[in-house]
């Protein structure tokens, strides 16, 4: 399914530190390893504070990492010259989860749609309205919206918005920042099925994040699951609820609820809350939190290791068994 020469993006050993104080240092990403793939989605799923918006900000090069290289096309992204960085920004785009806070409030949908073509010197003036058209017409929202404000608009619509313009300089990448979380759940469902259209009819490849693994393996073609700055499983989406093998991931999936799930069941929560990376000393990350935990769990950190075909999981006791 994933052919190494289809790799557009590499991470390699990314560490993202920030000082907290003269002696303690937080960790947000520890050496994160991940490829996304052309024309492919890959999900990155974890709770709140485990370090994928940080991850996604060094993707599209508004922070720097501490260590590690970025790869777009075999080339490291962060030994480019300014100029090459931002003229580089164009192949990837970013779509966030706060639409309105991203809009200049005095801007129309026209002049937001187009900025991005204008910055770049790859629009006249003149052209502004037929490309805005273009691009309204794109995201499935009618013409009449070009001299619109955002705040005359619903969640869904703002959403629209944004990824049109992200698209409208048609880069390889789209990056999205819980693009979904602060809308309902049908509009949810109606902006993935956009942004699954425009992939197929556009060749882009999507880097998704997100803390809802339901949402994510329903179109994520690879999911990497994210703990404290550690990555603790990757694995194709449509096997994440048959053969998910972290505690972790099977935690989160077990707290999903369904109106077709097993009201027998048990329902079984994490007992204790996350430790903070500041506290963290040795072993495995999820030890703490973990019913397998073992003496090895504390002092030796798992690495990823190959279970199945595209299938890693950074865990002793899935190794062991």
């Amino acid at each position: 399914m994933f052919k190494e020469s289809d790799i557009i993006l590499e991470t390699k050993h990314i560490i993202k530190q920030f000082p907290i104080s003269k002696n303690r240092t937080l960790t947000a990403c520890n050496d994160i390893n991940l490829n996304v793939y052309k024309q492919k989605t890959l999900g990155i799923v974890g709770e709140s504070g485990c370090g994928k918006s940080t991850f996604v900000r060094m993707l599209i090069q508004i922070d720097t990492p501490t260590k590690g290289g970025i790869f777009f096309h075999n080339k490291n992204i962060l030994e480019l010259s300014k100029k090459e960085k931002w003229l580089n920004r164009q192949n990837m785009q970013m779509v966030f989860q706060d639409p309105l806070a991203s809009f200049n409030p005095k801007m129309k949908v026209i002049d937001i749609l187009t900025e991005p073509l204008m910055n770049f010197g790859r629009l006249n003036k003149n052209e502004k309205e037929l490309k805005a058209k273009e691009l309204l017409e794109l995201v499935e929202l009618p013409e009449d919206f070009l001299y619109r404000f955002p705040h005359n608009m619903s969640g869904g619509q703002r959403q629209r918005i944004s990824i049109a313009r992200a698209l409208s300089l048609e880069p390889e990448i789209l990056v999205c920042d819980e693009a979904t979380s602060s809308l309902d759940v049908s509009i949810q469902k109606n902006i993935i099925d956009l942004l699954v259209r425009l992939q197929k009819e556009k060749n882009i490849s999507i880097v998704f994040i997100c803390h809802d693994i339901a949402l994510i393996q329903s179109f994520a073609h690879e999911i990497a699951v994210m703990y404290k700055g550690h990555i603790v499983e990757i694995i194709p989406g449509n096997q994440v609820g048959t053969n998910a093998a972290h505690p972790y991931t099977q935690t989160l999936l077990g707290a999903l609820f369904s109106i077709h799930m097993d009201r027998n069941k048990k329902i079984e929560p994490i007992e204790c809350e996350a430790t903070s990376t500041l506290d963290f000393s040795s072993g495995c990350i999820f030890q703490n939190r973990c019913k397998y935990c073992i003496k090895k769990c504390r002092e030796e950190k798992p690495t990823l290791r190959k279970i199945a075909p595209e299938h890693q999981v950074a865990c002793h006791h899935v190794v062991n068994h």
